[in-house]
């Protein structure tokens, strides 16, 4: 959303917030002024020394409630005190209309490694982003480099030009459908080729430091239209480059046990790139290995059996324009007809332990083998001294199989394709694994829960409506880059440059609910948690190494459980495989993130966003807006619902990198309560008479219920289009939810869709379970009962989180009988912290650390544990590596998550 929208929508903010509950400091904080003084925030880059070839970087940086005002100005300097272009935006507001989170964007103006972040007045860029839209047309000029983007029709980049020259165009997005599927020999498919066809465009923002246009369409051929997608691109003043983000979501159909349907045989993105120079001074760059790159031209004079003399054998291999031939040898000039011209190169990276490099003359004729390593950077140029076209997909390997095809190089328009599906690889199956092995009814569903710990139903397991970003980048180069310029480019595809925030800002503004701290290795305990929570992430990062956890669909992923007695994850065990979110690992991640600011576990936990997001929840059809819990394949378990589609797993993200795409998912969330009245989540085990009807649908205050809130409360904290309906139901909930007779332990509600509320039970009813809370509820109660003075709301989750890990007599007390068999102890902790901290009750904090240390919970993870890996080896295993047996991810996720919330909230009281 532009800027001036945001701060409209904002203006808006003082009179909606009249509300009967006082909002966080509404009344009793002014915001602090413009010119007050505050202390500059120092940005650094996450892992690079600056932003290097890439075209931009852009950033979210929190502020403590009441500081600043919405229409705060902010600049941006160098440490030496040299002002940096930035431009500033709001994308989170605290309830009292004050600064929240803002986002900042810089260009490659930006030539320092460290900055200091004040409010002020931000310096002008000298080349300012300059956004037009006339017809079917949106122009975009960074002052360097002008892009038209289409509007309608099949060319959503129609061109790129550098000055006069045109360097790229017509670029469009290409699609493979393959109608069967053979298990044996191939060679009777057929192929259709789809193209895309823009819908609707729309420009996001319009500079001065940064623009974004959004496309929207579907790919068409004939009558057909499908696989939609959302295509965002990015410039920033000043730059020679841009960043595309691109999303399809797939909406075909396959069957389980079928060989016919919609499988993929390849995606991608393709520019046509014009070729005005001679053919021995056509450039060809192709990344492998690191920075590594086959450098040719089309027309190679290197080599040969007559020499044209070195100063023109480097030249060409350096990529400049080489001397008038009459200067050369002339046994080679007189010859040069006869030199073959090189047009087609192909990269193609099936696994993500090789691939392979390989060029023709043209169409017709046979190709030869060029090379091959392990694993390439997705990046490659084509051009020559009047212009050339760098491009690069990021996460090539690690999302195989992927491509990249130049064509036709040796003629006046050679052909540029990323694909993010190679078409040499096996068509896309996302067919169900396996028949239904009679589960035809619930009661044998259950059964086979109780064996395989998959959660199974026929007609579930679809693939229908999931989805998929991947990142691009495009540099208009007026000539061919030297060497080590294309190196910074193959860097930028590989690791785009981010600002960071340091992690004091993310603490002293308590955003998140102020559940984290520092690091702090003080004392021996402290030390050995520290030691541990780094034993984890890193144990978790070598295993993604290891276990080879890459591909499309799978990369950013983690398995659930690990099989001791073969070595290996339960990849192939129903509910024991991928872990979709289960008991909030993305969580984990994230908090471990910005309590350090370590760029290792940032990438981990990015990654991981992009899958669980995209992948593992509904973005079309019925399910839309639900996830899908843990299984063989991300779509697979029958188990749809909002625990796996939760907003709280993207939060973070999106405010940390004000993230669009990121964006358009939690918004689209905001409605999701309207998918109880498809879906009934415990249909299986309920034992009462229940049809969903929209006045009174049962939703629980768990895992239901902090799915939605999340939803709600960020899209009042950006203030997104639905953010006053949002606002009212997180607090009518939140009200709905204290009023009930037991609080958070009453477990459940008949919630009615129009109003937004509860049903206030009749009668005090105890529906507690240990996974209630580990789905995101401890993080976002803490941020609620911060942000909204709501006395009664507080004190229902104060005692949940005082008696969950009570005596079943305390319980009993309290609520007229006990929890039942409960599990997660350890985790559950971090709630007796919480407690603690919010009462000053000491007794609460010794409990925390008791059941951090000493949970009777088997699977809880204990100090007598040897926190090593073993050696894999030999016969054991299919590679080498460490091993960990007693490490599971649903401990993972909830050791981190309450050693890092114990830490901060009661580390002065452990043992």
């Amino acid at each position: 959303m532009p800027r001036r929208t945001l701060l409209k929508a904002a203006a808006a903010a003082g009179a909606a917030a009249q509300l009967s509950w006082s909002l966080g400091s509404a009344t009793a904080t002014a915001a602090q002024s413009a010119d007050s003084a505050a202390e500059p925030v120092p940005l650094t880059w996450l892992e690079s020394a600056g932003l290097g070839a890439a075209p931009g970087s852009t950033l979210g940086v929190p502020w403590p409630k009441g500081q600043y005002t919405d229409n705060q100005t902010f600049a941006l300097a160098t440490e030496d005190g040299r002002d940096v272009p930035v431009q500033t935006w709001p994308i989170g507001y605290w309830p009292d209309g004050s600064l929240k989170w803002t986002a900042h964007a810089v260009g490659p103006e930006v030539t320092a490694e460290k900055f200091a972040l004040t409010a002020g007045t931000p310096a002008a860029p000298r080349n300012k982003v300059d956004v037009t839209r006339s017809g079917g047309t949106i122009t975009v000029s960074t002052g360097v480099i002008t892009v038209r983007l289409g509007t309608n029709g099949s060319a959503l980049v129609k061109t790129v030009t550098r000055g006069s020259t045109e360097i790229a165009g017509n670029g469009r997005l290409v699609l493979l459908r393959q109608n069967e599927i053979e298990d044996g020999d191939q060679g009777n498919e057929k192929y259709e080729r789809f193209e895309s066809v823009i819908d609707e465009a729309a420009i996001e923002q319009d500079g001065p430091v940064r623009a974004v246009v959004r496309i929207d369409g579907k790919h068409r051929k004939g009558s057909r239209s499908w696989m939609p997608f959302s295509v965002r691109f990015y410039f920033y003043a000043g730059a020679d480059s841009f960043r595309m983000v691109h999303t399809i979501t797939y909406d075909g159909t396959q069957e389980p046990g079928k060989p016919s349907g919609d499988f993929i045989r390849g995606l991608g993105v393709r520019f046509t790139v014009p070729m005005r120079d001679a053919a021995y001074d056509r450039h060809i760059r192709i990344g492998g290995d690191g920075t590594g790159l086959l450098r040719e031209a089309v027309k190679g004079i290197t080599g040969l059996r007559r020499d044209p003399g070195a100063a023109v054998r480097e030249a060409q291999f350096a990529g400049q324009k080489l001397p008038d031939p009459g200067t050369w040898d002339q046994r080679v000039t007189t010859r040069l007809k006869y030199i073959p011209e090189w047009g087609d190169y192909t990269l193609s990276q099936l696994s993500a332990d090789g691939f392979g490099l390989r060029k023709r003359t043209k169409k017709g004729h046979g190709w030869i083998p060029a090379g091959g390593g392990r694993r390439a950077s997705g990046f490659g140029y084509v051009g020559g001294p009047t212009g050339g076209f760098s491009f690069g997909l990021r996460d090539f390997w690690e999302k195989h199989p992927a491509q990249l095809d130049i064509r036709d190089a040796h003629t006046d328009s050679a052909e540029v394709t990323l694909w993010l599906w190679s078409p040499e690889a096996r068509p896309m199956d996302l067919r169900f694994y396996h028949d239904g092995m009679d589960q035809d009814t619930h009661a044998d569903q259950l059964e086979g829960l109780n064996i395989t710990y998959e959660d199974y139903e026929p007609g579930f397991g679809t693939p229908y409506g999931i989805a998929r970003t991947s990142e691009l980048l495009f540099w208009a180069n007026e000539s061919t880059p030297a060497p080590d310029v294309l190196a910074q480019q193959v860097d930028a595809v590989r690791t785009p440059p981010q600002l960071a925030a340091p992690p004091r800002q993310l603490v002293e503004a308590k955003v998140f609910g102020g559940l984290f701290a520092e690091p702090d290795r003080s004392t021996a305990a402290k030390s050995k948690i520290e030691d541990h929570l780094d034993f984890l992430f890193t144990y978790y990062k070598d295993q993604v190494e290891m276990r080879r956890w890459y591909g499309f669909w799978d990369y950013g992923d983690i398995m659930h459980t690990y099989d001791p007695t073969r070595h290996q994850w339960c990849y192939d065990v129903g509910g024991y495989a991928w872990d979709n979110s289960e008991l909030s690992p993305d969580l984990w991640l994230w908090y471990a993130y910005m309590r350090s600011g370590r760029a290792d576990i940032y990438r981990f936990a990015e990654a991981m966003t992009r899958h669980t997001g995209e992948v593992d929840v509904y973005h079309l059809g019925e399910w839309a807006g639900l996830g899908t819990r843990h299984g063989v394949q991300h779509y697979a378990d029958s188990a749809k619902q909002q625990r796996i589609a939760n907003t709280t797993y993207r939060r973070m993200f999106y405010f940390l990198t004000a993230d669009e795409r990121v964006g358009d998912l939690m918004h689209a969330n905001v409605d999701s309560d309207e998918t109880f009245l498809a879906l009934d989540p415990i249909r299986k085990i309920r034992t009462e008479p229940y049809t969903p009807d929209r006045h009174a649908l049962s939703i629980g205050f768990g895992t239901d219920w902090s799915g939605l809130v999340s939803a709600w409360l960020t899209e009042w904290e950006r203030r997104g289009p639905k953010w006053e309906k949002a606002r009212d139901r997180v607090l009518s909930t939140m009200e709905t939810i204290a009023a009930q007779p037991n609080g958070f332990v009453q477990g459940t509600g008949l919630y009615d869709l129009d109003t937004g509320r509860f049903a206030i039970a009749e009668k005090a009813e105890v529906g507690v379970s240990h996974l209630s809370a580990m789905f995101g509820l401890v993080e976002l109660n803490a941020e609620l009962i911060d942000m909204i003075d709501m006395p009664a709301f507080k004190a229902a989750w104060i005692d949940y989180c005082r008696y969950f890990n009570a005596t079943k007599a305390e319980q009993a007390a309290r609520y007229g009988s006990n929890f039942g068999s409960l599990l997660l102890f350890q985790g559950h902790s971090r709630q007796d912290a919480y407690a603690a901290a919010q009462t000053g009750d000491v007794t609460l904090a010794t409990r925390a650390w008791k059941q951090f240390y000493s949970s009777t919970d088997a699977w809880d993870y204990k100090e007598s544990t040897d926190w090593s890996t073993k050696r894999i080896e030999g016969p054991t295993g299919p590679v080498e590596g460490g091993e960990a047996a007693w490490v599971s991810t649903n401990s993972t996720a909830l050791y981190g998550l309450a050693a890092i919330q114990n830490l901060a909230l009661v580390g002065d009281r452990m043992p």
